[in-house]
């Protein structure tokens, strides 16, 4: 057990929901809300650290309306830009360690090959930006941190791609789905699994430096690439979840799916075509690999199932 609190923030999001039992197995857990810390206020963000004294700070909040961001600038660099950088100064002020999530957004997503870690970023829009500031407010604290750069996030809960479609599809008779982005659909749950597993193997370095969380943590600190192993497109990831959907009831009709481009479907905020992100350093470095995307749908779907047959 860990005996200095963790800070969850953003508990009730994808992530954070699913973080928030794996955290409370180990230790003193003090999850916040968005509705309970207003990430647009430095001040708030800085008292709120302070009077936890957190050992942990697991940020798994951000603004996440793509479109919206575009005419939303100040909101969207305030929560993913400049929160990020406070919480960090906050955190080497105590000596206490930061879990940061980021995007491949902050990607041009040109070319096909899986983007590293060092490779130049270039993102296409404001949501993008937002977030490659959070990272570089982050690492310029000088707090212990590590950033996980992630993509098309799902789970069976929440706002998400998977549960949007599955509804429509119930409802509609055809669905045009993109099939010209390329990325990994990763499972919230799996990035709750990977987070866990981060705060473990610091508090096991610590221990068995004999030294600081900040020394054990110093070879660890920067960004990982973090998304489920293999590639496909949204219709790709549509295709595989709503036909799981339809072998478990037969009886229901489900919409079909056509595959369209990207520019039929016009929006305020440009995607990047190319999400592949390659994997490696957080296999070799924190010895952690996610599962296929195929693996975890299946994972979530029987557990959507579940939930609709009740």
């Amino acid at each position: 057990m860990i005996d200095a609190p963790i800070l969850l923030i953003g508990a009730n999001g994808q992530v954070g929901s699913e973080l928030l039992p794996m955290l409370n197995a180990l230790g003193h857990v003090v999850a916040v809300t968005r509705a309970e810390l207003d990430l647009t206020d430095a001040a708030a963000i800085r008292a709120m650290v302070r009077q936890v004294k957190p050992r942990w700070i697991v940020n798994a909040a951000a603004y996440t309306a793509v479109d919206k961001a575009e005419s939303d600038i100040p909101t969207a660099f305030a929560i993913n830009g400049d929160a990020p950088g406070v919480l960090g100064e906050e955190a080497a002020r105590i000596g206490a360690a930061v879990l940061h999530f980021s995007t491949d957004y902050v990607f041009a997503g040109d070319g096909t090959r899986p983007w590293r870690e060092d490779d130049p970023v270039n993102p296409l829009g404001v949501y993008g930006a937002s977030k490659l500031a959070g990272e570089r407010a982050l690492a310029a604290s000088g707090a212990a941190h590590l950033t996980f750069r992630t993509s098309w996030v799902f789970g069976a809960r929440g706002k998400n791609f998977l549960l949007t479609i599955l509804k429509f599809a119930r409802e509609r008779e055809e669905l045009r789905i993109v099939d010209d982005q390329y990325g990994a659909p990763t499972w919230s749950r799996t990035l709750a699994r990977l987070a866990t597993h981060a705060i473990l193997r610091g508090e096991k370095d610590a221990a068995t430096q004999g030294g600081t969380l900040v020394e054990a943590m110093q070879p660890l600190s920067g960004i990982y690439h973090a998304c489920s192993a293999g590639c496909t497109t949204w219709f790709g990831f549509a295709s595989e979840f709503v036909g799981l959907a339809q072998l478990a009831h037969p009886e229901q009709a489900f919409a079909r799916l056509a595959p369209v481009s990207s520019d039929a479907y016009p929006t305020p905020a440009k995607r990047p075509q190319n999400s592949r992100m390659n994997c490696e350093k957080l296999a070799h470095t924190l010895e952690f690999e996610l599962p296929t995307w195929q693996d975890s749908t299946a994972e979530v779907m029987a557990e959507w199932l579940s939930t609709v047959s009740e």
